[in-house]
C-alpha cells in the first residue's frame, strides 16, 4: 500500500465513521477545531490530518486513533499493511502530541 493510498484509505473511514455518527462535514469539522475544506481534502484522500487533529478526529468520532486506518472492508491481505502503518503513524501522533501538550 502506498502512502496515497493510505490516504484515500484513511480517507473513506473517517467519512465511513462521520456517516455512522450522523455528523455533517460541517458539524466533525467544528468538533475538531478545523475548516470544512480542511476536512474535505482528509476525506477525499488529498492530505493527512496533523497529529493534534487525528487524536480530535477519533474523540470526535468516539473511536481509537488506531481505527481511523482500520476500514469495516479492509481484505486480509490490506489488514497486515495498514497495521504496519497504523502502529508507525500512532507512534509518530503520540510522539507529536506529547511535545505540543509539554
Amino acid at each position: 500500500m502506498s502512502g496515497k493510498q493510505l490516504k484515500v484509505a484513511l480517507g473513506k473511514n473517517i467519512k465511513f465513521l462521520r456517516f455512522r455518527r450522523q455528523l455533517s462535514q460541517s458539524d466533525l469539522a467544528e468538533k475538531v477545531h478545523i475548516s470544512v475544506t480542511a476536512l474535505s481534502c482528509i476525506e477525499r484522500g488529498n492530505t493527512f490530518p496533523q497529529a493534534d487533529t487525528f487524536c480530535n478526529l477519533a474523540e470526535a468520532l468516539k473511536v481509537q486513533v488506531w481505527e481511523l486506518f482500520r476500514g469495516e472492508g479492509a481484505s486480509e491481505q490490506e489488514s497486515p499493511i495498514i497495521d504496519r502503518y497504523t502502529e508507525d503513524v500512532i507512534k509518530q501522533i503520540e510522539m507529536v502530541h506529547k511535545q505540543y501538550k509539554a
